[in-house]
Protein backbone atom coordinates (compact mmCIF):
# COMPACT_ATOMS: atom_id res chain seq x y z
CA UNK A 1 0.00 0.00 0.00
CA UNK A 2 1.52 3.35 -1.07
CA UNK A 3 2.00 5.79 2.35
CA UNK A 4 1.41 9.81 2.23
CA UNK A 5 2.23 12.70 3.94
CA UNK A 6 -1.12 14.00 3.08
CA UNK A 7 -3.82 12.95 0.87
CA UNK A 8 -6.53 15.47 -0.40
CA UNK A 9 -10.33 14.27 -1.62
CA UNK A 10 -11.09 16.66 -4.31
CA UNK A 11 -9.48 18.85 -7.16
CA UNK A 12 -11.55 22.05 -6.55
CA UNK A 13 -10.05 25.24 -5.70
CA UNK A 14 -8.96 24.46 -1.64
CA UNK A 15 -7.95 20.95 -2.58
CA UNK A 16 -6.29 22.23 -5.07
CA UNK A 17 -4.45 24.86 -3.34
CA UNK A 18 -3.25 22.48 -0.23
CA UNK A 19 -1.76 19.61 -2.82
CA UNK A 20 0.25 22.30 -4.79
CA UNK A 21 1.33 24.12 -1.35
CA UNK A 22 1.96 20.62 0.09
CA UNK A 23 3.99 19.26 -2.43
CA UNK A 24 6.14 21.64 -3.01
CA UNK A 25 7.30 21.89 0.23
CA UNK A 26 8.72 18.37 -0.11
CA UNK A 27 5.48 16.37 1.25
CA UNK A 28 4.77 12.98 -0.86
CA UNK A 29 0.62 13.98 -2.04
CA UNK A 30 -2.01 12.44 -3.30
CA UNK A 31 -4.94 13.76 -5.35
CA UNK A 32 -8.04 11.73 -5.50
CA UNK A 33 -10.49 13.38 -7.78
CA UNK A 34 -13.67 11.99 -10.24
CA UNK A 35 -14.26 14.86 -12.32
CA UNK A 36 -12.46 14.70 -16.16
CA UNK A 37 -10.87 17.33 -15.05
CA UNK A 38 -9.20 19.06 -11.84
CA UNK A 39 -10.61 22.63 -11.07
CA UNK A 40 -13.98 21.58 -9.11
CA UNK A 41 -17.11 23.45 -9.67
CA UNK A 42 -16.14 26.76 -10.17
CA UNK A 43 -14.17 25.90 -13.05
CA UNK A 44 -17.07 23.42 -14.56
CA UNK A 45 -20.15 24.76 -13.29
CA UNK A 46 -19.46 27.98 -11.33
CA UNK A 47 -17.82 31.01 -11.22
CA UNK A 48 -15.90 30.62 -14.19
CA UNK A 49 -18.84 29.21 -16.71
CA UNK A 50 -21.17 31.58 -14.81
CA UNK A 51 -19.00 34.60 -15.65
CA UNK A 52 -18.51 34.34 -19.08
CA UNK A 53 -23.07 33.70 -19.55
CA UNK A 54 -23.03 36.76 -17.47
CA UNK A 55 -20.58 39.13 -19.90
CA UNK A 56 -22.52 37.79 -22.78
CA UNK A 57 -25.38 38.20 -21.80
CA UNK A 58 -24.19 41.90 -20.97
CA UNK A 59 -23.45 42.96 -24.30
CA UNK A 60 -26.66 41.82 -26.05
CA UNK A 61 -28.61 43.87 -23.14
CA UNK A 62 -25.62 46.97 -24.29
CA UNK A 63 -26.44 46.70 -27.47
CA UNK A 64 -30.59 46.80 -27.33
CA UNK A 65 -30.13 49.74 -24.24
CA UNK A 66 -27.78 51.55 -26.72
CA UNK A 67 -30.00 51.13 -29.80
CA UNK A 68 -32.95 52.02 -27.82
CA UNK A 69 -31.73 55.78 -26.69
CA UNK A 70 -29.54 56.92 -29.53
CA UNK A 71 -32.78 56.08 -32.04
CA UNK A 72 -31.37 52.73 -33.72
CA UNK A 73 -32.95 49.71 -34.72
CA UNK A 74 -31.59 46.06 -33.78
CA UNK A 75 -32.89 43.24 -35.47
CA UNK A 76 -32.05 39.22 -35.82
CA UNK A 77 -32.19 36.72 -33.18
CA UNK A 78 -29.45 36.12 -30.55
CA UNK A 79 -27.33 33.57 -31.34
CA UNK A 80 -27.43 31.98 -27.97
CA UNK A 81 -25.21 29.08 -28.95
CA UNK A 82 -22.12 31.46 -29.25
CA UNK A 83 -22.84 32.16 -25.71
CA UNK A 84 -22.72 28.54 -24.74
CA UNK A 85 -19.21 28.20 -26.49
CA UNK A 86 -17.80 31.16 -25.08
CA UNK A 87 -18.47 29.77 -21.84
CA UNK A 88 -16.82 25.89 -23.26
CA UNK A 89 -14.08 28.43 -24.58
CA UNK A 90 -13.40 29.79 -21.09
CA UNK A 91 -13.54 26.23 -19.43
CA UNK A 92 -11.07 25.07 -21.98
CA UNK A 93 -8.46 27.50 -21.56
CA UNK A 94 -8.59 27.68 -17.58
CA UNK A 95 -8.26 23.86 -17.71
CA UNK A 96 -5.08 24.17 -18.99
CA UNK A 97 -3.75 25.72 -16.37
CA UNK A 98 -5.40 23.49 -13.96
CA UNK A 99 -4.01 20.47 -16.28
CA UNK A 100 -3.14 16.70 -14.67
CA UNK A 101 0.59 17.71 -16.10
CA UNK A 102 0.85 20.43 -14.57
CA UNK A 103 -0.03 19.32 -10.62
CA UNK A 104 1.84 15.54 -11.17
CA UNK A 105 5.22 17.94 -12.17
CA UNK A 106 4.80 19.64 -9.03
CA UNK A 107 5.09 16.91 -7.39
CA UNK A 108 1.67 15.49 -7.20
CA UNK A 109 0.16 11.54 -7.37
CA UNK A 110 -3.62 11.92 -8.86
CA UNK A 111 -5.66 9.07 -8.47
CA UNK A 112 -8.97 9.50 -10.52
CA UNK A 113 -12.47 8.05 -9.32
CA UNK A 114 -14.30 8.81 -5.94
CA UNK A 115 -12.28 8.61 -2.75
CA UNK A 116 -13.96 6.77 0.51
CA UNK A 117 -12.86 6.53 3.81
CA UNK A 118 -12.07 2.49 5.07
CA UNK A 119 -10.43 3.90 8.25
CA UNK A 120 -9.56 6.94 9.32
CA UNK A 121 -5.82 6.64 7.47
CA UNK A 122 -6.94 4.80 4.51
CA UNK A 123 -8.65 6.31 1.30
CA UNK A 124 -9.96 3.73 -1.54
CA UNK A 125 -10.83 5.08 -5.21
CA UNK A 126 -13.79 3.80 -6.33
CA UNK A 127 -13.79 1.04 -3.79
CA UNK A 128 -10.28 -0.23 -4.83
CA UNK A 129 -6.90 0.44 -4.78
CA UNK A 130 -6.26 1.37 -1.29
CA UNK A 131 -3.90 4.30 -0.08
CA UNK A 132 -2.88 5.74 3.30
CA UNK A 133 -2.34 8.97 4.59
CA UNK A 134 -0.80 10.43 7.45
CA UNK A 135 -2.86 13.39 7.29
CA UNK A 136 -5.83 13.85 4.92
CA UNK A 137 -8.11 16.97 3.61
CA UNK A 138 -11.25 16.47 2.41
CA UNK A 139 -12.05 19.07 -0.29
CA UNK A 140 -15.36 17.72 -1.96
CA UNK A 141 -17.37 20.77 -2.65
CA UNK A 142 -20.80 20.62 -3.49
CA UNK A 143 -23.74 20.32 -5.12
CA UNK A 144 -27.47 21.57 -6.44
CA UNK A 145 -29.65 20.78 -3.68
CA UNK A 146 -32.97 19.40 -4.84
CA UNK A 147 -36.05 19.81 -2.67
CA UNK A 148 -38.35 17.15 -2.55
CA UNK A 149 -41.19 19.18 -4.39
CA UNK A 150 -44.22 16.90 -5.84
CA UNK A 151 -43.89 15.75 -9.17
CA UNK A 152 -39.86 16.88 -9.18
CA UNK A 153 -39.03 12.82 -9.87
CA UNK A 154 -41.11 12.73 -12.99
CA UNK A 155 -40.46 16.63 -14.62
CA UNK A 156 -36.88 17.56 -16.35
CA UNK A 157 -35.25 21.04 -15.13
CA UNK A 158 -32.33 23.08 -15.11
CA UNK A 159 -29.37 23.62 -12.01
CA UNK A 160 -26.14 25.25 -12.06
CA UNK A 161 -24.60 22.46 -13.72
CA UNK A 162 -26.86 21.98 -16.67
CA UNK A 163 -27.57 25.47 -17.82
CA UNK A 164 -24.13 25.16 -19.92
CA UNK A 165 -25.10 22.45 -22.07
CA UNK A 166 -28.66 24.04 -23.39
CA UNK A 167 -28.62 24.24 -26.84
CA UNK A 168 -31.46 26.47 -27.05
CA UNK A 169 -33.14 29.81 -25.77
CA UNK A 170 -35.83 28.86 -23.45
CA UNK A 171 -38.64 31.30 -24.13
CA UNK A 172 -40.02 31.27 -20.39
CA UNK A 173 -38.31 30.04 -17.36
CA UNK A 174 -38.95 29.80 -14.09
CA UNK A 175 -36.70 29.84 -11.16
CA UNK A 176 -37.50 28.28 -8.51
CA UNK A 177 -35.40 29.88 -5.70
CA UNK A 178 -34.22 33.12 -5.55
CA UNK A 179 -30.34 33.09 -4.19
CA UNK A 180 -27.55 34.97 -5.68
CA UNK A 181 -26.64 32.30 -8.12
CA UNK A 182 -29.81 31.76 -9.57
CA UNK A 183 -30.13 35.73 -9.87
CA UNK A 184 -27.09 36.12 -11.68
CA UNK A 185 -28.07 32.98 -14.19
CA UNK A 186 -31.94 34.62 -14.17
CA UNK A 187 -30.96 38.11 -15.42
CA UNK A 188 -28.52 36.86 -18.35
CA UNK A 189 -31.12 34.66 -19.37
CA UNK A 190 -33.87 37.45 -19.51
CA UNK A 191 -31.05 39.74 -21.20
CA UNK A 192 -30.79 36.93 -23.57
CA UNK A 193 -34.35 37.04 -24.50
CA UNK A 194 -36.41 34.81 -22.10
CA UNK A 195 -39.47 35.34 -20.08
CA UNK A 196 -37.95 34.87 -16.29
CA UNK A 197 -39.82 34.76 -13.05
CA UNK A 198 -38.35 34.13 -9.78
CA UNK A 199 -40.45 32.38 -6.95
CA UNK A 200 -38.63 33.01 -3.32
CA UNK A 201 -40.53 31.51 -0.46
CA UNK A 202 -39.05 35.05 1.75
CA UNK A 203 -39.98 38.43 2.03
CA UNK A 204 -37.17 39.36 -0.85
CA UNK A 205 -33.92 38.31 -2.05
CA UNK A 206 -30.32 39.23 -1.25
CA UNK A 207 -31.38 38.31 2.95
CA UNK A 208 -27.64 38.31 3.99
CA UNK A 209 -26.92 42.03 2.40
CA UNK A 210 -27.01 44.86 4.48
CA UNK A 211 -30.89 46.30 4.95
CA UNK A 212 -29.71 49.30 2.68
CA UNK A 213 -28.44 47.25 -0.27
CA UNK A 214 -31.39 45.10 -0.76
CA UNK A 215 -33.92 47.63 -2.10
CA UNK A 216 -31.54 48.86 -4.49
CA UNK A 217 -30.48 46.28 -6.13
CA UNK A 218 -34.09 44.63 -6.18
CA UNK A 219 -35.55 47.20 -7.65
CA UNK A 220 -32.77 47.26 -10.38
CA UNK A 221 -33.68 43.41 -10.98
CA UNK A 222 -37.54 43.99 -11.02
CA UNK A 223 -37.02 45.91 -14.25
CA UNK A 224 -36.21 42.33 -15.99
CA UNK A 225 -37.19 39.70 -13.77
CA UNK A 226 -40.32 39.01 -12.27
CA UNK A 227 -40.69 38.16 -8.74
CA UNK A 228 -43.30 36.45 -6.79
CA UNK A 229 -42.24 36.61 -3.10
CA UNK A 230 -43.69 34.23 0.00
CA UNK A 231 -44.51 31.69 -2.07
CA UNK A 232 -44.37 27.72 -1.38
CA UNK A 233 -44.05 25.54 -4.43
CA UNK A 234 -45.91 22.61 -3.68
CA UNK A 235 -45.74 20.48 -7.04
CA UNK A 236 -44.25 20.74 -10.58
CA UNK A 237 -45.82 18.98 -13.62
CA UNK A 238 -45.44 19.46 -17.26
CA UNK A 239 -48.73 19.82 -19.25
CA UNK A 240 -49.22 20.03 -23.60
CA UNK A 241 -44.61 20.42 -23.53
CA UNK A 242 -44.74 22.89 -20.77
CA UNK A 243 -43.81 22.93 -17.74
CA UNK A 244 -46.31 23.64 -15.06
CA UNK A 245 -45.31 24.99 -11.49
CA UNK A 246 -48.16 25.19 -8.50
CA UNK A 247 -47.25 27.36 -5.89
CA UNK A 248 -49.14 29.26 -2.49
CA UNK A 249 -49.43 32.73 -1.98
CA UNK A 250 -51.05 33.67 1.33
CA UNK A 251 -52.86 30.39 1.15
CA UNK A 252 -54.29 30.96 -2.22
CA UNK A 253 -53.21 28.45 -5.11
CA UNK A 254 -51.64 29.29 -8.53
CA UNK A 255 -49.65 28.13 -11.15
CA UNK A 256 -47.60 29.26 -13.90
CA UNK A 257 -46.95 27.76 -17.18
CA UNK A 258 -42.89 28.02 -18.56
CA UNK A 259 -41.04 25.91 -21.19
CA UNK A 260 -37.83 25.56 -18.32
CA UNK A 261 -37.77 25.08 -14.95
CA UNK A 262 -34.21 26.10 -13.21
CA UNK A 263 -33.75 24.70 -9.35
CA UNK A 264 -31.70 27.52 -7.55
CA UNK A 265 -32.78 26.08 -4.04
CA UNK A 266 -29.35 26.09 -2.89
CA UNK A 267 -27.02 23.33 -2.63
CA UNK A 268 -25.87 20.74 -0.71
CA UNK A 269 -21.69 18.90 0.78
CA UNK A 270 -21.06 15.63 -1.29
CA UNK A 271 -19.75 13.84 1.68
CA UNK A 272 -22.65 10.79 1.35
CA UNK A 273 -20.37 9.36 -0.66
CA UNK A 274 -17.73 9.25 1.43
CA UNK A 275 -17.82 6.71 3.98
CA UNK A 276 -17.48 9.21 6.74
CA UNK A 277 -18.85 6.75 9.90
CA UNK A 278 -15.71 4.26 8.50
CA UNK A 279 -13.24 7.29 10.15
CA UNK A 280 -14.95 8.30 12.63
CA UNK A 281 -15.64 11.86 11.42
CA UNK A 282 -18.48 13.91 12.90
CA UNK A 283 -21.21 15.50 10.52
CA UNK A 284 -23.91 17.56 10.50
CA UNK A 285 -26.85 18.03 7.94
CA UNK A 286 -24.04 16.37 5.50
CA UNK A 287 -21.70 19.32 6.30
CA UNK A 288 -18.36 17.88 8.42
CA UNK A 289 -17.90 19.61 11.59
CA UNK A 290 -14.26 21.31 12.12
CA UNK A 291 -12.60 23.76 14.39
CA UNK A 292 -11.02 27.13 13.72
CA UNK A 293 -8.40 25.23 12.33
CA UNK A 294 -9.99 23.37 10.39
CA UNK A 295 -9.96 20.23 12.08
CA UNK A 296 -12.66 17.54 11.94
CA UNK A 297 -12.83 15.92 15.41
CA UNK A 298 -10.55 13.36 14.29
CA UNK A 299 -7.35 15.90 14.51
CA UNK A 300 -5.49 14.29 11.45
CA UNK A 301 -8.05 14.74 9.09
CA UNK A 302 -9.29 18.35 7.55
CA UNK A 303 -12.21 19.52 5.92
CA UNK A 304 -12.28 22.77 3.52
CA UNK A 305 -14.54 24.58 0.97
CA UNK A 306 -18.13 23.92 1.10
CA UNK A 307 -18.06 20.48 2.55
CA UNK A 308 -18.04 22.34 5.70
CA UNK A 309 -20.38 25.05 5.26
CA UNK A 310 -18.54 28.02 6.84
CA UNK A 311 -17.80 30.14 3.90
CA UNK A 312 -18.81 28.33 0.44
CA UNK A 313 -16.97 30.52 -2.29
CA UNK A 314 -13.99 29.48 -4.23
CA UNK A 315 -11.78 32.36 -2.68
CA UNK A 316 -12.42 31.32 0.73
CA UNK A 317 -11.87 27.57 -0.36
CA UNK A 318 -8.18 29.09 -1.68
CA UNK A 319 -7.91 30.83 1.25
CA UNK A 320 -8.43 27.66 3.36
CA UNK A 321 -6.34 25.34 1.41
CA UNK A 322 -3.21 27.72 1.84
CA UNK A 323 -3.67 27.33 5.95
CA UNK A 324 -4.05 23.59 5.76
CA UNK A 325 -0.71 23.47 3.79
CA UNK A 326 0.85 25.57 7.21
CA UNK A 327 -1.33 23.31 9.81
CA UNK A 328 -1.81 19.28 8.04
CA UNK A 329 2.09 19.57 6.71
CA UNK A 330 3.85 21.66 9.38
CA UNK A 331 1.62 20.60 12.50
CA UNK A 332 0.64 24.26 12.99
CA UNK A 333 -2.42 25.26 14.88
CA UNK A 334 -3.31 28.66 12.71
CA UNK A 335 -6.62 29.64 13.06
CA UNK A 336 -9.24 30.85 10.08
CA UNK A 337 -10.63 33.78 9.79
CA UNK A 338 -13.42 35.11 7.73
CA UNK A 339 -13.50 38.82 8.61
CA UNK A 340 -11.86 40.40 6.31
CA UNK A 341 -12.93 38.26 2.95
CA UNK A 342 -15.41 39.44 0.83
CA UNK A 343 -18.32 37.65 -1.72
CA UNK A 344 -19.23 39.63 -4.93
CA UNK A 345 -22.93 38.83 -6.42
CA UNK A 346 -22.64 39.68 -9.97
CA UNK A 347 -25.39 40.61 -10.94
CA UNK A 348 -26.09 44.68 -12.56
CA UNK A 349 -25.33 46.21 -10.65
CA UNK A 350 -22.93 43.78 -8.52
CA UNK A 351 -23.48 43.66 -4.88
CA UNK A 352 -20.45 44.18 -2.57
CA UNK A 353 -19.93 42.73 1.17
CA UNK A 354 -17.12 42.89 3.77
CA UNK A 355 -17.73 42.32 7.06
CA UNK A 356 -20.78 43.52 9.38
CA UNK A 357 -23.96 44.51 8.17
CA UNK A 358 -25.18 47.71 10.19
CA UNK A 359 -28.06 45.32 12.33
CA UNK A 360 -24.57 43.15 13.14
CA UNK A 361 -22.59 45.47 14.34
CA UNK A 362 -25.30 46.91 16.69
CA UNK A 363 -25.52 43.76 17.93
CA UNK A 364 -22.11 43.26 18.50
CA UNK A 365 -20.64 46.88 18.97
CA UNK A 366 -23.50 48.29 20.37
CA UNK A 367 -24.93 52.03 19.66
CA UNK A 368 -21.67 53.60 19.30
CA UNK A 369 -20.89 52.31 16.11
CA UNK A 370 -20.35 55.18 12.82
CA UNK A 371 -22.09 55.15 9.57
CA UNK A 372 -20.68 56.44 6.71
CA UNK A 373 -22.88 56.53 3.10
CA UNK A 374 -22.47 58.14 -0.29
CA UNK A 375 -24.79 57.37 -3.23
CA UNK A 376 -23.39 57.03 -6.95
CA UNK A 377 -25.46 59.95 -7.51
CA UNK A 378 -22.62 62.45 -5.56
CA UNK A 379 -20.04 60.63 -7.16
CA UNK A 380 -18.83 62.62 -11.08
CA UNK A 381 -17.80 59.19 -12.80
CA UNK A 382 -21.15 57.36 -12.00
CA UNK A 383 -23.06 60.66 -12.90
CA UNK A 384 -21.46 61.23 -16.27
CA UNK A 385 -22.04 57.29 -17.38
CA UNK A 386 -25.70 57.74 -15.58
CA UNK A 387 -25.24 54.90 -13.29
CA UNK A 388 -26.71 56.98 -10.72
CA UNK A 389 -28.66 54.50 -8.90
CA UNK A 390 -25.99 52.57 -6.61
CA UNK A 391 -24.53 53.08 -2.78
CA UNK A 392 -21.28 52.72 -0.44
CA UNK A 393 -21.79 52.08 3.05
CA UNK A 394 -19.42 52.12 5.57
CA UNK A 395 -19.81 51.01 9.00
CA UNK A 396 -16.98 51.55 11.65
CA UNK A 397 -16.45 51.90 15.86
CA UNK A 398 -16.30 55.08 17.20
CA UNK A 399 -12.99 55.38 16.66
CA UNK A 400 -12.84 54.59 12.94
CA UNK A 401 -11.97 51.11 12.34
CA UNK A 402 -13.42 49.19 10.11
CA UNK A 403 -16.27 46.90 10.83
CA UNK A 404 -17.91 46.55 7.69
CA UNK A 405 -18.16 47.76 4.25
CA UNK A 406 -21.22 47.23 1.49
CA UNK A 407 -21.75 48.68 -1.90
CA UNK A 408 -24.42 47.75 -4.97
CA UNK A 409 -23.22 49.57 -8.14
CA UNK A 410 -21.51 48.72 -11.78
CA UNK A 411 -18.53 46.56 -11.22
CA UNK A 412 -18.39 47.62 -7.30
CA UNK A 413 -16.24 43.81 -7.24
CA UNK A 414 -13.83 46.12 -8.23
CA UNK A 415 -13.62 49.48 -7.21
CA UNK A 416 -14.53 48.43 -3.36
CA UNK A 417 -10.76 46.09 -3.51
CA UNK A 418 -9.33 48.91 -2.01
CA UNK A 419 -11.33 49.00 1.55
CA UNK A 420 -10.51 45.23 1.97
CA UNK A 421 -6.90 45.82 2.53
CA UNK A 422 -7.49 48.70 4.94
CA UNK A 423 -9.57 46.40 6.89
CA UNK A 424 -7.19 43.81 6.36
CA UNK A 425 -4.28 45.57 7.77
CA UNK A 426 -6.03 47.48 10.45
CA UNK A 427 -6.50 50.61 8.81
CA UNK A 428 -9.02 53.12 10.22
CA UNK A 429 -11.83 54.78 7.16
CA UNK A 430 -9.77 57.99 7.61
CA UNK A 431 -6.74 56.60 5.97
CA UNK A 432 -8.35 56.61 2.73
CA UNK A 433 -9.12 60.21 2.83
CA UNK A 434 -5.32 60.33 2.07
CA UNK A 435 -5.05 58.27 -0.97
CA UNK A 436 -5.60 60.31 -4.21
CA UNK A 437 -7.50 58.75 -7.16
CA UNK A 438 -7.30 59.73 -10.69
CA UNK A 439 -10.15 61.65 -11.56
CA UNK A 440 -12.42 60.51 -12.53
CA UNK A 441 -12.72 57.63 -11.38
CA UNK A 442 -15.07 55.64 -9.68
CA UNK A 443 -13.13 54.31 -6.48
CA UNK A 444 -13.52 58.14 -5.49
CA UNK A 445 -16.56 57.12 -3.95
CA UNK A 446 -14.51 55.44 -1.01
CA UNK A 447 -12.59 59.08 -0.79
CA UNK A 448 -15.97 60.96 0.18
CA UNK A 449 -17.03 58.17 2.71
CA UNK A 450 -13.26 58.12 4.30
CA UNK A 451 -13.94 62.47 3.85
CA UNK A 452 -17.02 62.23 5.75
CA UNK A 453 -15.11 60.69 8.39
CA UNK A 454 -13.10 63.47 9.14
CA UNK A 455 -16.07 65.86 8.87
CA UNK A 456 -17.34 64.72 11.44
CA UNK A 457 -14.32 64.09 13.50
CA UNK A 458 -13.25 67.28 12.88
CA UNK A 459 -15.84 69.86 12.88
CA UNK A 460 -18.80 68.17 14.82
CA UNK A 461 -16.49 68.05 17.78
CA UNK A 462 -13.83 70.70 19.98
CA UNK A 463 -11.40 71.18 17.52
CA UNK A 464 -13.85 74.35 15.52
CA UNK A 465 -14.04 75.79 18.84
CA UNK A 466 -10.40 75.67 19.61
CA UNK A 467 -9.46 76.81 16.28
CA UNK A 468 -11.56 79.77 16.07
CA UNK A 469 -10.14 81.19 19.23
CA UNK A 470 -6.65 79.78 17.79
CA UNK A 471 -7.24 82.02 14.61
CA UNK A 472 -8.49 85.11 16.13
CA UNK A 473 -5.47 85.00 18.51
CA UNK A 474 -2.76 84.93 15.44
CA UNK A 475 -4.97 87.63 13.48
Amino acid sequence: MVEYDLIVIGGGSGGLTAASGAASMGAKVALIDDQPGLGGDCLHFGCVPSKAFITAAKEVHAVYKGAAEFGLTVSGDVLFERAIERVKEAIDEIQEIDSDERFESLGVDIYRGKGAFKDEHTITIDGENPIKGKRIVISTGSRPNVPPINGVENVSFITNETIFNLDYLPKSVVFIGGGPVGLELAQSLSRFGSDVTVIETSQSVFKKEDHEIIPIVTKALEKELTFVFEADVTGISEKNGHKVVTYKVNGEEKTIESEAIMMSTGRKPNTDKLNLEAAGVNENKGYITVNESLQTNKSHIYAIGDVNGAFPFTHGAGMEGKLIVQNAVFGLKRKVNYDNVPWVTYTEPEVFHLGLTEQEAKEKHGEEIRVFKVGTDDVDRFIAERKKDGLVKVITDKKGHILGAHAVGEDSGSWMQEIVFAKEHGHKIGDISTVIHPYPTKGAILNQAADMYWREKLFDGWLPKVSEKYIKWVR
